[in-house]
């Protein structure tokens, strides 16, 4: 058995290369950081690949699947992302397109290459990470939410679609809310809410994909938000969802 993980140098990335490690799954580790990946070696049990490559670009991504596509893969998963914080009129725009391009056209893409494939062998199961951000919009990280809605209802369709040509061939969608890695100190928030730890996301995760779970939502405080907030307006979410981003980063 064999799994692949963008973004698998830190964070829950790393947690869920490690744990598919201890269910005897080979890794494919894919990342932009050369020592937190050697580094992540160590960690392993099972039979190891590290991968060098900043996934922001599409000519990557292609470059990624010509170097898997005559391989077994059992699990593929697009965990690859970073955010932008701060009022939209003034955050820098490269860095928003270059958040667009690794968190929506990159996994579009992968997500894509790796379906056809995965119908070509008869099985395989992608988990792409969006967010419970994806069930609603957030100022202050607003380009950053908005992408992970393009995630979430992408996975869904697709699912929906792939298991209707080949009942072996899923698509989950991975939707976590704060968790304690290193992403707010990337995206520029101050001060971090807390979270679940990116062990407990990344175990929950799997064991719940392995089961042909659709759309994964880690923890009972996080299915009560995502639940509860499809009865609140709009107007009044995108408030709260202000207030709460203000906060965490003193603005």
């Amino acid at each position: 058995m064999k799994a692949v993980i963008t973004g698998a140098s830190s964070g829950i990335g790393r947690c869920l290369a490690k744990h598919l490690s201890s269910l005897g799954y080979d890794i494919c580790a894919v990342a932009r950081n050369g020592d937190a990946l050697d580094e992540l070696k160590a960690e392993i049990a099972t039979g190891y690949t590290a991968i060098l490559l900043d996934l922001a670009t599409i000519d990557s991504c292609h470059k990624l699947f010509d170097m898997l596509k005559n391989e077994r893969i059992d699990i593929f998963i697009n965990n690859a992302g970073c955010g932008v914080y701060g009022d939209f009129s003034a955050t820098d725009l490269s860095r928003e397109i270059n958040m667009i391009n690794l968190n929506i056209t990159s996994l579009h893409v992968l997500t894509k290459l790796f379906s056809k494939k995965f119908l070509a062998d008869g099985s395989g199961l992608i988990i792409n990470v969006a967010s419970t951000a994806g069930f609603m919009m957030g100022p202050l990280l607003s380009s950053y939410y908005a992408s992970k809605a393009y995630v979430l209802r992408l996975s869904q369709a697709v699912d929906e679609e792939l298991c209707r040509q080949n009942k072996n061939v899923r698509v989950s969608v991975l939707c976590p809310g704060p968790v304690r890695t290193g992403f707010d100190k990337a995206a520029g928030v101050g001060n971090s809410l807390g979270g679940h730890t990116p062990d407990f996301v990344a175990a929950y995760c799997i064991k719940k994909a392995l089961k042909g779970k659709r759309v994964i939502i880690p923890g009972f405080g996080n299915k009560a938000l995502v639940f509860f907030s499809r009865f609140v307006p709009s107007w009044i979410l995108s408030k709260i969802n202000y207030n709460i981003q203000r906060r965490k980063g003193n603005l």
